[in-house]
């Protein structure tokens, strides 16, 4: 059978009985069996779980009952999110087993509109990462070309989209870990603005730059998943209360002004990537959209700080993995000092190793001034500048990523050059602003390319608006 891609299409076949629900799961079980020991999308399924929920819903439908909410959608949650029923290991050693004791806020909105959790997806270790080879449980590869990576730190959730494995999925994204697998995987991500969508129940990070947010296939799923998990958490104090309501505004695509950052045009851009995003920026113009050049000088500096703040805060989150209070414990009899330097360096991969290590380095006596410090004050000027630059366009566009889908293992030894994949993603976590990545001229023949907007904080509903009004003209 031929399975629909948008939520909204799922729901009108199921209710015209054009498949049933137990067949629509079944599609995703299939290409679970046939593809994901090669892709490595999901660590677990509860297949016996979904199989009673379609077996359910069909029987409702035969019923003559029509769906509610989000009934007969299957969803893939990022294995740093809790969701009740399913381990949460981060993708670590150190956590292999863990059972968390209450579900994220996200997961169980999802829940209570009829959604089906159907499993939860591999990602880089404790989302550190930008092409999901750091998980303990195997790096995952893209579907569209299978030597090539998917992204990450969410890039089993972007992968498990893109192979029609699930309806959509939960990432988290921290410096770019949703649009920048979103786009090199050919999907559709946003991140909402920072404590829009309660973090509860998302294993922390850096707590000031972390959010959980969708992958979906359209920019309309991306919207009907951000409303309904955008609620107030009264037990988040990141939580935003004094936000508008979820209704979206509507944005006229004549009229509308896209701002295009200067510094998103580096000498070292690919190519094909600045190629297919002109081009789809000519669309925009030519259906009545109006383009403007703005700059934001202070941006080369983004990436620095935001790997500074990243690993300060990253040091102190991480700190609780002692295999005491948390954690697998596989010396149960050496003395403390020596349980934490076993215990880390087995539990550990080498990238959570090295950001930890950073991250002491710079809030240590002597260092915090010169650079934790520092860093706080670029993000500051940055998002000043951001500010004044969107205050003559309606959002700020430039591609996601400045390269394509790289080789696998082709940057691992290098992490300065991995960390070049956040250079456009990272500025809307620093600044706590919406950012959602679009294919941009979808081609079966060519590597995914993602186009991205971002938007003011707080305005999340006009950046989904705007983004769904360009999402058919970057892929005519």
């Amino acid at each position: 059978m031929q399975v629909p891609l948008s939520i909204s299409e799922i729901q009108t076949a199921l209710k015209e009985k054009e498949f049933s629900c137990q067949e629509l799961l079944q599609s995703y079980l299939s290409q679970i069996h046939h593809s994901n020991a090669e892709i490595n999308a999901f660590l677990s399924v509860d297949e016996e779980m979904a199989q009673n929920y379609a077996r359910d819903l069909d029987q409702k439908i035969a019923g003559g009952c029509s769906l509610q909410g989000l009934e007969g959608v299957f969803l893939a949650i990022k294995d740093n999110i809790h969701a009740r029923g399913f381990e949460t290991t981060c993708s670590s050693k150190i956590l292999k087993g863990y059972l968390p004791a209450f579900e994220s806020p996200a997961v169980s909105l999802l829940r209570q509109e009829g959604a089906c959790i159907l499993g939860k997806t591999n990602c880089d270790e404790f989302a550190m990462g930008s092409s999901n080879e750091n998980s303990a449980f195997g790096p995952v590869r893209n579907p569209r070309d299978r030597d090539r990576v998917p992204g990450g730190s969410s890039g089993g959730s972007a992968a498990a989209v893109a192979a029609l494995m699930c309806s959509a999925a939960l990432g988290s994204d921290t410096g770019g870990s949703i649009r920048q697998p979103a786009a090199f995987c050919g999907v559709v991500g946003f991140k909402p603005t920072y404590g829009r969508i309660s973090r509860r129940g998302l294993v922390a990070f850096a707590s000031s730059l972390d959010q959980i947010g969708p992958i979906t296939h359209t920019v309309g799923d991306a919207s009907i998943l951000y409303k309904i998990m955008a609620k107030p958490d009264a037990h988040d104090s990141t939580s935003l209360t004094n936000i508008d309501n979820d209704s979206l505004c509507e944005v006229r695509l004549k009229g509308a002004t896209l701002g295009i950052v200067e510094e998103f045009f580096p000498p070292e851009l690919d190519s094909m990537v600045q190629s297919r995003l002109e081009s789809s920026l000519k669309n925009f113009e030519k259906a009545g959209g109006n383009l403007t050049r703005v700059s934001l000088p202070h941006l080369k500096y983004s990436l620095p700080a935001y790997y500074i703040l990243a690993c300060a805060e990253a040091s102190s989150n991480l700190a609780r993995y002692d295999s005491i209070r948390y954690g697998n414990r596989e010396y149960p009899g050496v003395g403390i000092e020596e349980l934490y330097q076993k215990e880390r360096s087995l539990g550990l991969g080498d990238e959570v190793k090295r950001r930890m290590i950073l991250g002491a380095y710079v809030l240590s006596e002597g260092y915090y001034e010169a650079f934790y410090r520092k860093a706080q004050k670029v993000r500051s000027l940055i998002r000043t500048e951001m500010e004044n630059a969107l205050r003559s366009c309606d959002a700020l566009v430039g591609p996601t990523t400045p390269t394509l889908p790289f080789l696998l293992g082709s940057k691992v030894s290098d992490p300065m050059e991995m960390y070049y994949s956040d250079l456009f993603t990272v500025i809307a976590n620093i600044t706590s602003a919406p950012a959602i990545s679009i294919p941009c001229q979808k081609s079966e023949d060519a590597l995914p390319v993602g186009i991205q907007l971002i938007g003011k904080p707080f305005e999340d509903s006009k950046i989904l608006s705007l983004a769904e009004a360009v999402e058919n003209l970057v892929n005519p």
